[in-house]
């Protein structure tokens, strides 16, 4: 009889993890964005050649942040309504819950940053961004994706049109909206067109395979700009990074300054991790899409295998926040360990203590505290229920 009570928990947790309303390749494909984040951050690989397979594990720089940031726009629109648009009459409570869901993250994240690792922390654009998404709630998915493409294609441009003509001003606000490395206004494209995702029956198996098959067309039009500009030299000035602390879009700001039209140009080919170019945009935001199509297509007939993986995604928060937290106090003053024999063993430890935390306790501590953050601003009581309760 103990056995059986003790194992009775087990296995209906292993029978109903991830299951309706929950999308357990929603929460895999935000597990496979932590990890390799993770191997961003403290993994050693050379730069990405598709022609050498040795060097594919660099898939995951920037890569991973915008499979992050397009997931935080899915499950916006899920918390928000689904597939339906939102009323009228429910808008302020589900606004204020937002903000304060966004608050709580948006704080973590500058809980993070005073760490003084050389991390560059993506919750506290991933907290503004719960907040900058308000007024794009009741669009359609049509206009979220037109909102989207413009981003995409106009908006570099734009930003390093502007960063010539005003000779590069620099200040905390500019470098959060505008520039740095996860700028609002470029990583908005993400989210908008996972908002549009989310609104369209993502659950669905048919909706993943045409997701598929956008995710392809978009690396194949994103990454192909890439490869012209690399070929031409139009894209040269993108190797370093649009939004890199080293650079503004990657190239010499001297260059710039004689010649806008350079930056401009640079804008549009750059395809390298985080330079934030339409090239980037495109090819990874399919990338994105791609992965997760194929984490929807394959969460039901491998549901039992990639139960680990969905129990890292069910709480992205609490992970993120554990891998860089003990990588300070792994690495101390002198940094943490850069290697991929860390990145395996932070991977594996990850999936060990969220699966057992998920089976014996279900959400994650600070997803536990955001969404009873984000009933308080919205004056609810924790025992409601919440609409943004995931």
């Amino acid at each position: 009889m103990t056995t059986s009570a003790a194992t009775d928990p087990v296995m209906r947790w292993f029978r109903e993890f991830g299951r309706a309303p929950r999308i357990l390749g929603l929460d895999v494909a935000r597990g496979l964005a932590i990890l390799g984040m993770v191997g961003a951050h403290v993994g050693e690989m050379p730069s990405f050649d598709p022609l050498d397979p040795s060097t594919w594990l660099a898939l995951v720089r920037g890569r991973s942040s915008i499979l992050f940031a397009v997931l935080a726009g899915v499950s916006i629109a899920l918390m928000s309504g689904r597939s339906a648009i939102p009323g009228r009459e429910s808008m302020p409570g589900i606004r204020l819950q937002l903000v304060g869901r966004g608050a709580v993250i948006l704080v973590v994240g500058l809980a993070l940053e005073m760490l003084g690792t050389p991390i560059a922390i993506i919750l506290t654009l991933y907290g503004l961004l719960y907040i900058a998404v308000i007024p794009f709630l009741r669009w359609s998915p049509g206009r979220l994706l037109v909102a989207s493409g413009v981003l995409a294609l106009v908006g570099p441009a734009v930003l390093a049109l502007l960063a010539a003509l005003t000779l590069f001003p620099s200040g905390p606000g500019i470098g959060l909206v505008l520039y740095g490395s996860y700028p609002l206004t470029a990583w908005m494209a993400f989210v908008l067109g996972g908002m549009a995702l989310g609104r369209l029956h993502v659950e669905r198996s048919e909706t993943a395979v045409a997701v598929l098959g956008v995710g392809v067309g978009l690396m194949a039009v994103g990454y192909g700009l890439g490869l012209v500009g690399a070929v031409s030299g139009l894209g040269r000035a993108g190797s370093s990074g649009w939004g890199s602390p080293s650079g503004w879009a990657g190239y010499p700001e001297a260059l710039a300054a004689a010649d806008p039209g350079a930056a401009v140009v640079a804008a549009i080919f750059g395809v390298e991790a985080h330079s934030g170019g339409t090239a980037e945009i495109l090819g990874s935001g399919g990338f994105a899409l791609v992965v997760v199509s194929v984490c929807l297509l394959l969460s039901g007939p491998l549901r039992w295998v990639l139960l680990p993986l969905g129990a890292l995604g069910s709480m992205p928060l609490t992970a993120y926040t554990v891998h860089v937290v003990s990588a300070a106090a792994i690495g101390g003053p002198g940094g943490f360990p850069s290697s991929n024999a860390f990145w395996a063993e932070t991977a594996v430890s990850l999936l060990i203590v969220t699966t057992a935390w998920s089976l014996l306790f279900g959400r994650g501590p600070l997803e536990r505290l955001a969404g009873r953050a984000a009933l308080a601003m919205a004056g609810r009581s924790v025992a409601e229920p919440s609409r943004l309760d995931s």
